[in-house]
């Protein structure tokens, strides 16, 4: 199978991180297709463009909801591979992505939504530990039916939690450090995570296997991105430090992906 060009749907292909994974299917020479909420007289204009990026770019679209599951059988049953990028209020969703697999009985690997932290070796607080346990059901449930999988730890985008970290797009004076700053963090390129599944997808090693991107350059604290970007701006940035226990009061209102970053932050 390595090496085969193979048909591989997207689920999620609109959102930040299917972006980037059509694109890595299309440069690598695969056909490739998405599954795709119908066109809609309220449907946002900046969907309506991306659908005719993908179309351009050769890509074929199902259109339909996950709960149309004889047309999501019906689209499953022309393709190889199918991976999943369905953001975390969508996780449990994928549970009619497996029953509509294990009908459809052709798909040979499908890749459940995850790429942030290794689900089975991490906890947290409450709101972080939900994602975990969502995330945890998909894999026992994949599992269960007997569908061959590959799980992938990416850990967190470079390009969103810079931005949300360092703020390179504007001109500030300060920067907010969350605790000490000094914790770890794997940031890796969109692009880099979008580029491993897909070989990861028609490499038979990572089949039933969990695929973990950690490349040791790529590990960083905040305090080291701060001075870096010091270092690139000639600028001297006032750091302001919001305290561990502040931020786990505000992880009871915060974002699912910047609680999940900031959290994982303070470990």
């Amino acid at each position: 199978m390595a090496g085969e060009k193979s048909k591989i749907l997207i689920i999620g292909s609109t959102g930040h991180l299917g972006q980037y994974m059509v694109k890595a299917s299309v440069s690598l020479g695969h056909p490739t297709y998405a599954y795709v909420r119908p066109i809609k007289p309220t449907t946002d204009s900046s969907k309506l463009q991306l659908h005719k990026e993908f179309e351009a770019m050769g890509l074929t679209l199902f259109q339909g909801e996950l709960d149309d599951h004889e047309k999501l059988v019906g689209a499953l049953k022309q393709v190889d591979i199918v991976i999943s990028t369905l953001a975390v209020p969508q996780h449990l969703e994928q549970l009619k992505i497996i029953k509509a697999i294990k009908e459809a009985g052709n798909i040979k690997r499908f890749f459940p939504s995850e790429f942030g932290n290794e689900e089975d070796r991490v906890s947290g607080l409450p709101p972080f530990e939900a994602i975990h346990v969502n995330r945890r059901k998909i894999r026992r449930a994949t599992e269960a039916a007997g569908i061959s999988y590959t799980y992938v730890s990416a850990n967190s985008f470079a390009s969103y939690f810079v931005d949300y970290l360092l703020h390179p797009h504007e001109k500030r004076k300060e920067v907010t450090v969350y605790g000490s700053g000094e914790a770890k963090a794997v940031l890796n390129c969109e692009e880099d995570v979008a580029a491993y599944t897909i070989r990861a997808a028609t490499d038979p090693r990572a089949a039933n296997r969990i695929v973990i991107c950690r490349p040791q350059g790529n590990i960083v604290s905040q305090l080291e991105l701060i001075l870096a970007w010091e270092k690139k701006t000639g600028r001297t940035l006032k750091r302001i430090h919001v305290p561990e226990q502040e931020i786990i009061e505000l992880s009871k209102s915060m974002k699912p992906n910047l609680l999940t970053f900031l959290l994982f932050m303070l470990r």
